[in-house]
C-alpha cells in the first residue's frame, strides 16, 4: 500500500559535514634517544605518558629511564615523552609475533601438543622443527624454551610485556634476516598458534648495520614530526657528534630544539675555548642549548620538562626558565669566575646562591637567544600557519581574491596573535623596527602587534593569476621577562 509522496518533493534538506580542521603541532613533546635494545629497528620510537611505563619497558638502570625520570620529575609535570632507538651497533633481524589475546595465551592451547612442528627461514636457511612436546610446560616462557631447543642460529623468547613470541637471529648486521613461520611437513602446526605467520600479522624486522648518531637523528626526524625537543641518553658522544646533531636540528625543515649536558670541567674556565659549550656558542646555534652539570649527564631533560609544561592555549602561561628548579639535580656550588665563564659561553647551569636557594640560569640557547622565546616563537609560527590553513581548508566557499577576502585572512592572523598576547608571549610596547604599512619606528603597539597587507589593486598580475594573497606582515613586541634588577637606596640624616 502506498505511503504517500516523499516530502523531499517539496522541501529537500541536505546535511554536509564540514572538514575536520588540521591540528597544531605539539610543542611539549620531548624525544629521548638511547641505544638500549628494547625498541627494534622497525618500531623505532615509542610514546610514554608517565615514568612507570618507561620503567616497565627499560628498567630503572637504563640511560633512557634516567633521562625520562628527570623529565617527569618537573613540576608542573610534562605530558608527552617519546623514546627512540639508536642502532649504535649492528643489530640482528627478528620476527616479531602478533600480540596474543587472553584466549590465545591460555596454556591449554599448548599443553595438548606433543608433536608440534613449523618451518622458518633464518639468515637465508630454512629451519624445520618437529616433534616439539609442550605437554609439560607451565608457562609461555617454557614454550619458547622448547622451540629454542630445536632451533639453531636464532633465539626464541616470550615477551610478557607485549604478549608475543619473538624469534631473533644471532647474526647481527644488514645480511641478517628472519622470515615468516609456516607449517611443518608433519605434526601439529605451531606457526599460527604462536602468531608467527604472515596471515596472523607477524612483523619481520630486518637486520641493520650500526649507524652514527647523525644518521639516527636524521632517521627519527623523518620518522615522525610529533617530537619537538631532543635529548640523547648516551654518554659516549664525542664533541664532533654533538656538533653534528646540532647542525641537523638547525637545518631541519621542521622546527625542533636540542639540549646537551656537559660534565667537562673545562667549561668552568673562561680562557678555555675548546670545550663543547664554547664550540656550540662559536657556531651560534639558535636551536641548541647546553647545560653544565656535575650531577647528571642528562640534566637538560629536567630543563625540557619545565619548559614543556607550558600550555600556549592558556592565559598568562608562558614563562622564563631563569629562577626555575630542577628536581633530581644537585645544584652546583660555583665561584663568581666559574659562573661568569658559563655565562660567557651561553651555557645554562643549576646553581646555588648564598641565601639557601638554587636556580636555573640563564635559560639561553647557544647563540644567546632565550630558550622561552625560541620555544614561544616556534609555537607562534605554527599556530598562525595552522589557523590560516584551516580558514582556507574548512571554508565551504572560496575566499575571494578581493580586499574583503584579504580582510578575512588578516582577521584570522589577528585572532592568532591575540592568543600570543593572552598567553604572555607578546605584549604592548614601542615598535623599534622598520616601517610596515602605517607603522613606523617609535609608534606604540597598543595591542602588542600590528597586522598589515597591501591593497589587492597593488598586486602584480602574475601573483593574481597564481591566486596568491598579498603578503601579510606582522609586527609584534615580545613581552620579555625581568632577569636582573638594580635598586639604589639614598640615605640622609
Amino acid at each position: 500500500m502506498s505511503q504517500g509522496l516523499p516530502v523531499s518533493n517539496i522541501v529537500n534538506v541536505t546535511v554536509s559535514m564540514a572538514a575536520r580542521a588540521a591540528q597544531s603541532r605539539n610543542y611539549g613533546a620531548l624525544l629521548v634517544i638511547g641505544a638500549s635494545e628494547v625498541i627494534d629497528a622497525h618500531e623505532r620510537m615509542r610514546v610514554y605518558a608517565d615514568i612507570s611505563g618507561v620503567a616497565e619497558d627499560f628498567g630503572v638502570d637504563a640511560p633512557e629511564y634516567q633521562a625520562a625520570s628527570l623529565y617527569f620529575q618537573q613540576s608542573p609535570q610534562p605530558v608527552d615523552l617519546y623514546i627512540g632507538r639508536w642502532m649504535k651497533t649492528d643489530t640482528a633481524a627478528a620476527l616479531r609475533g602478533v600480540t596474543l589475546t587472553a584466549e590465545q595465551k591460555a596454556m591449554s592451547n599448548f599443553t595438548q601438543i606433543t608433536d608440534g612442528s613449523l618451518k622458518i627461514n633464518i639468515d637465508g636457511n630454512e629451519k624445520t622443527l618437529a616433534d616439539i612436546d609442550l605437554s609439560a610446560e607451565t608457562n609461555l616462557n617454557g614454550v619458547a624454551g622448547r622451540l629454542q631447543d630445536g632451533l639453531d642460529g636464532a633465539t626464541v623468547e616470550w615477551d610478557a610485556t607485549a604478549g608475543r613470541f619473538i624469534v631473533r637471529s644471532i647474526t647481527p648486521g644488514s645480511g641478517s634476516s628472519v622470515g615468516y613461520a609456516s607449517a611443518g611437513a608433519e605434526g601439529t602446526d605451531l606457526s599460527l598458534l604462536l602468531g608467527l605467520t604472515e596471515s596472523a600479522g607477524a612483523t619481520p624486522v630486518a637486520g641493520q648495520a650500526g649507524e652514527s648518531i647523525e644518521q639516527c637523528v636524521s632517521a627519527l626526524a623523518g620518522h615522525s614530526t610529533d617530537w619537538y625537543g631532543l635529548v640523547i641518553a648516551d654518554t659516549s658522544l664525542s664533541d664532533t657528534d654533538v656538533l653534528a646533531v646540532a647542525a641537523i636540528i638547525e637545518a631541519d625543515g621542521v622546527s625542533r630544539i636540542y639540549g646537551h649536558t656537559s660534565q667537562a670541567t673545562a667549561a668552568l674556565d673562561a680562557d678555555v675555548t675548546t670545550d663543547i659549550l664554547s664550540q656550540l656558542k662559536a657556531a651560534k646555534y639558535a636551536r641548541t642549548f647546553g647545560q653544565y652539570s656535575s650531577a647528571s649527564p642528562y640534566a637538560v631533560a629536567s630543563l625540557f620538562g619545565r619548559a614543556f609544561s607550558v600550555n600556549f592555549n592558556g592565559n598568562n602561561t608562558t614563562l622564563t626558565l631563569k629562577f626555575k628548579q630542577q628536581p633530581g639535580i644537585t645544584a652546583e656550588s660555583l665561584t663568581q669566575n666559574q659562573a661568569r665563564a658559563l655565562q660567557g659561553k651561553n651555557a645554562n647551569v643549576f646553581v646555588k646562591y648564598n641565601n639557601d636557594t638554587a636556580i636555573i640560569q640563564e635559560g639561553v640557547m647557544c647563540n644567546g637567544d632565550f630558550i622561552d622565546e625560541r620555544h614561544g616563537l616556534d609555537w607562534l609560527q605554527n599556530y598562525v600557519q595552522t589557523n590560516l590553513y584551516n580558514l582556507l581548508y574548512t571554508s565551504t566557499t572560496k575566499i575571494p581574491q578581493t580586499d574583503a577576502g584579504v580582510t578575512r585572512l588578516l582577521s584570522n592572523v589577528e585572532q592568532s596573535m591575540n592568543q600570543a598576547v593572552t598567553n604572555g608571549l607578546v605584549a604592548p610596547g614601542i615598535w623599534n623596527g622598520g616601517e610596515i604599512g602605517q607603522l613606523a619606528a617609535g609608534d606604540s603597539l597598543t595591542k602588542g602587534y600590528y597586522v598589515y597587507a597591501p591593497a589587492i589593486a597593488t598586486q602584480a598580475q602574475s601573483d593574481r593569476e597564481a591566486r596568491k594573497a598579498p603578503v601579510i606582515q606582522v609586527a609584534c613586541k615580545l613581552a620579555g621577562a625581568v632577569h636582573f634588577a638594580d635598586v639604589e637606596i639614598n640615605v640622609v640624616r
